[in-house]
């Protein structure tokens, strides 16, 4: 285990985690890790992992641990990849805001994202050849341009794919049909946009979601403790560009207090429908409390 506690060190520094994440995620995460290795091993295949979590709730976190204790202990080649690494361009999304409803210019609701692409880059890291990995950035609120994606001979050995609506399935029309929140109240009064957001949930997330081997879920208490965390989320991302520019001019994207609460909405009713229906599927779950601390896992 010693040598794998630089890489820990490093992981813990970059992530601005407290000094019990550690022991925290080594008590809760090892049996996954072993039913990870036991499985790949078995297949000798290519294996993906969905992790589901909402706002905040730290599974990029997590799936960055997971990638750093398989990748320097196991000594299995790994990929991490984001479901947020596939938003569309904000070219692409102001082209839907225009001709299907202005809420899609912002990013994160099922359509905002290019699941062609995310097909075609998991279907490329089980088989031989260099694959380059999407990126997005959120500070600028758009697409890294191709030719500064990194990139990785594959085939790999697991697949790390963490996002908050993976998993997530559609609603029924009576469920469609009452807004729920502000945002849906005032900018969605016809149901226009809620309703296209579930069909392109239903047409081509499903197909994403048939890709993935073994599911995890961090689920939180409520809805209601969603904007904290998000809000924690939003800070961290602000600290870290300063940091690595020596000043905030780089953070322009990056949302102001008032704009997260009314970003959280755009989530709210997907995020509460995965709350009920997600956690009686998924291998493993991991149940916060308010801290994000895990309460409780399950298996």
């Amino acid at each position: 285990m010693k040598n794998i506690e630089p890489y820990l060190k490093q992981f813990q520094t970059q992530h601005q985690l407290p000094d019990d994440y550690l022991t925290s995620a080594q008590n809760h995460y090892t049996p996954l890790i072993n039913a990870l290795l036991q499985q790949q091993a078995h297949s000798q295949q290519t294996l993906t992992l969905g992790i589901n979590g909402s706002q905040g709730s730290g599974k990029t976190t997590m799936a960055a641990y997971l990638h750093t204790v398989l990748t320097h202990q196991h000594k299995l080649k790994v990929v991490s990849l984001s479901l947020d690494d596939f938003y569309l361009s904000k070219s692409a999304r102001l082209q839907l805001a225009q001709t299907v409803h202005p809420l899609l210019a912002t990013r994160g609701v099922p359509g905002t994202h290019d699941i062609a692409l995310a097909l075609t880059t998991l279907a490329d890291l089980k088989k031989p050849g260099r694959v380059a990995i999407p990126r997005f950035n959120k500070a600028s609120d758009d697409c890294v341009a191709r030719e500064q994606w990194a990139s990785i001979n594959a085939p790999v050995d697991i697949i790390i794919l963490e996002g908050w609506c993976l998993g997530a399935i559609p609603q029924s029309e009576a469920e469609l049909l009452p807004a729920i929140n502000s945002l849906e109240a005032q900018h969605d009064s016809d149901g226009r946009w809620r309703h296209y957001v579930n069909q392109q949930l239903a047409q081509h997330y499903q197909s994403l979601h048939e890709q993935i081997d073994s599911w995890a879920m961090l689920k939180a208490p409520s809805f209601d403790c969603i904007y904290q965390w998000r809000l924690q989320q939003e800070h961290k991302l602000a600290s870290r560009i300063k940091a690595e520019q020596g000043s905030e001019q780089g953070a322009s994207g990056v949302m102001s207090d008032k704009a997260v609460k009314e970003f959280v909405m755009y989530f709210q009713r997907i995020t509460e429908h995965l709350l009920t229906t997600l956690p009686k599927k998924v291998d493993f779950l991991f149940s916060l409390d308010n801290n994000r601390s895990i309460a409780n896992k399950t298996r």
